[in-house]
């Protein structure tokens, strides 16, 4: 690998994590995941929205602070490291979750935290149509996500795909995973190591697998 830091996104139910923990293994990296169990605000979340989505998005952002912090102090580019998120989630789900008043604090918030971490190297983004989203969602039989609407599933996709058309600091390459799957199939998951292997410019990068 090329590239000392890879974080991996995609939407909801795209496999960031299935992903970044066999790049990990396979290539004995440094892995950065996600811990969802640790917010008590999510289960909440899903049930009354607008009464949590601010605790829940501040403390989804306390904790990614915290561990990617960790990491850095950690010497972080000594070596290879994958992460299944990138920091702008956090901005990312606020957008999406938040009314404009909430929105505006958490951006102040978001501002400081963010300006004392490092960008990847190169960041995955795993593009999945929504049907396939709410698939692998049912699929894996998280309770409190059973009833994600499509609706905001759209939404939250193209708030990232948005970002990215916007932003110029590092290569974002999508990968369309609609029809792939490299968790049980071998052949899909190498291409999609192939494709991370290559060397790609800053900006946006797309790959058909």
């Amino acid at each position: 690998m090329q590239y000392k830091f890879i974080c991996i996104e995609g939407n909801i139910g795209a496999g960031k994590t299935s992903l970044s923990q066999r790049i990990a293994a396979d290539f004995n990296a440094r892995l950065v995941l996600e811990e969802f169990s640790n917010n008590p605000f999510l289960p909440k979340f899903y049930k009354e929205p607008k009464k949590y989505a601010f605790p829940l998005e501040l403390f989804f952002m306390a904790e990614r602070y915290k561990q990617i912090k960790t990491v850095t102090e950690q010497d972080l580019f000594s070596e290879f490291t994958v992460s299944d998120y990138y920091f702008v989630k956090s901005r990312i789900f606020a957008q999406n979750n938040l009314s404009l008043d909430e929105v505006q604090l958490f951006y102040r918030l978001f501002d400081i935290m963010f300006s004392s971490l490092p960008k990847p190297d190169l960041l995955v983004y795993l593009y999945a149509d929504i049907t396939t989203l709410q698939r692998n969602i049912k699929k894996r039989a998280r309770t409190y996500e059973q009833n994600i609407s499509d609706k905001y599933l759209s939404n939250i996709q193209e708030r990232y795909l948005d970002f990215f058309r916007k932003q110029n600091d590092f290569p974002v390459l999508i990968i369309d995973v609609t029809s792939v799957d490299f968790v049980k199939n071998t052949s899909d998951y190498c291409k999609i190591v192939d494709a991370i292997k290559e060397h790609y410019s800053e900006g946006i990068h797309r790959v058909i697998l």
